[in-house]
């Protein structure tokens, strides 16, 4: 009898303190929820069970584990990487650069028929997972890396994007964030309102940015990338600079190069399964600040500080999808992942920049008229790769400091223009002119005793010499000089080669 009182009382108590505390239970156990749309309210509409489940501490609530399986944790990813970069190490090579909050490394692969060397040819990357609860970019992105791998010498477009590419590919940009099921780092910071803005002094201190913002901005300032893409997940639609204004205000906000911009949103969704189709965005693609303004964003600071042209896709309605459904993503995003990065050889304006006195390449400027833009050729090679929107006449100019300005006229179809630049060193102001009062026979009387010897060769003898000596050095000076800039015309798609 005493056992059963007891008993009773137990129940009553339990039963009273699950019924007083129930909200609390769902918020504590919301704050693990993916954040995606319909997941957190189908959540709310079942508290009692889910509460109760997790109050006892049975399991994580099913549909959480429905969707996380099948996708690759931060190790299985980092394992996947590593077996890929022996399995293609013909074409590929793996790095990291940089470590995450909690000391994850931020591996990237690099592809390439010569991975790790520094080449005149357009560099692209790819970077997944900026949204810790945004994953599906680390899943197609491997499957990208592996397409690639499995289709070089079969496909033509593998060949091109292998041999005329140099590609980096960072799966997870923020695998703290994935491995806490949740959108910012470790630091709980979002690391695409992270970089330093145009508009507002927003981490402008270096010492206050997250060390994945701070890796990303390190790899730029080491290599020269010419466009990039990153991969989102929440809507379907292809998003270009500015993402913000300086009013705060939604409205249309176009970057110099809007055209060029525009082109590279529209050549991702065109490929697309049915990005293009869109009710909500024409054509599948929007200027960021006219969607929603923000500020601190990844594509907006590469732009401005890492003359890279970078847009962003974000490639799902739903942030975190069932893995059930991630082969029928790749396949509606396979072709245009591959097609943007082509993209950079089949159009745009390619070209290197020589000194026409040494023939040796120059880390040149290179501007187009009425773009308020400028792109910087490579320090190694001279080599500039210039993002042009189709359908257009362009005035290409070259400047260097030292050296005259050129410029030339380019007409821009569907293909790729390849422009080489020759500069002239400028005249220098401060050439010694002959001194006032210098006698018009300015010889000077020991010239004969220093070479003596001049007096034994015969005039003739000495002026065919000096016509081989100049005729051997011009020889050498074309052959650097077209060697430097025979490598630019093997460009795919570049049917226009030019030397101004």
């Amino acid at each position: 009898m005493d056992y059963s009182c007891h008993l009773s009382v137990s129940v009553f108590m339990l039963f009273a303190f699950f019924s007083f505390f129930p909200i609390n239970a769902v918020a504590r156990g919301g704050d693990r929820i993916p954040s995606q749309p319909g997941l957190l309210l189908s959540a709310m509409n079942h508290s009692k069970d889910y509460s109760t489940r997790h109050l006892f501490g049975v399991k994580e609530h099913p549909l959480m584990e429905e969707i996380i399986r099948g996708y690759m944790s931060n190790f299985e990813l980092e394992k996947s990487m590593k077996e890929f970069g022996k399995r293609c190490a013909n074409i590929s090579y793996v790095y990291s650069i940089g470590e995450s909050v909690q000391g994850f490394p931020l591996w990237v692969i690099e592809i390439s028929d010569k991975p790790g060397q520094k080449e005149p040819e357009p560099s692209f990357k790819y970077i997944g997972n900026v949204h810790g609860d945004e994953p599906i970019g680390r899943e197609l992105l491997m499957r990208l890396a592996n397409w690639l791998c499995d289709n070089y010498m079969k496909d033509p477009l593998a060949n091109l994007i292998v041999e005329k590419v140099h590609l980096h590919i960072l799966p997870s940009m923020n695998p703290d964030g994935f491995a806490l099921r949740k959108r910012g780092n470790a630091n709980n910071i979002d690391l695409n309102r992270d970089f330093p803005d145009q508009f507002f002094p927003i981490n402008d201190v270096e010492s206050l940015r997250q060390p994945e913002t701070r890796a990303i901005m390190n790899w730029l300032q080491r290599e020269h990338f010419t466009a990039s893409a990153s991969l989102h997940g929440g809507a379907l639609v292809a998003n270009y600079p500015w993402d913000g204004s300086e009013d705060k205000r939604n409205k249309y906000y176009a970057c110099p190069d809007d055209a060029a911009f525009q082109y590279m949103s529209t050549v991702y969704s065109r490929s697309h399964h049915n990005m293009s189709l869109s009710k909500e965005f024409p054509g599948g693609i929007t200027n960021g600040a006219f969607w929603y303004p923000i500020y601190g964003g990844m594509q907006d600071w590469n732009y401005i500080h890492g003359g890279c042209f970078e847009i962003t896709l974000e490639i799902s309605d739903i942030k975190w999808p069932k893995a059930i459904e991630l082969h029928a993503l790749w396949e509606h995003n396979k072709k245009s992942m591959l097609n943007l990065v082509a993209s950079l050889v089949k159009a745009g304006v390619h070209g290197r920049v020589f000194s026409g006195e040494t023939g040796f390449p120059l880390p040149a400027y290179v501007t187009v008229e009425e773009i308020n833009y400028t792109v910087r050729a490579g320090s190694i090679y001279g080599d500039y790769h210039r993002i042009l929107a189709p359908k257009g006449s362009y005035k290409v100019i070259a400047s260097m400091p030292g050296y005259q300005t050129k410029s030339t006229q380019i007409q821009m179809n569907d293909e790729g223009v390849n422009l080489d630049f020759i500069l002239t060193p400028e005249e220098s102001n401060n050439k010694k002119s002959k001194p006032k009062g210098c006698d018009c026979n300015c010889e000077r009387s020991d010239q004969t005793e220093l070479f003596p010897f001049f007096k034994t060769i015969p005039i003739e003898l000495f002026l065919i010499v000096l016509f081989i000596l100049l005729f051997l050095c011009y020889l050498f000076k074309r052959r650097t000089i077209f060697k430097f800039s025979r490598h630019n015309r093997q460009f795919i798609g570049a049917k226009r080669a030019a030397v101004v």
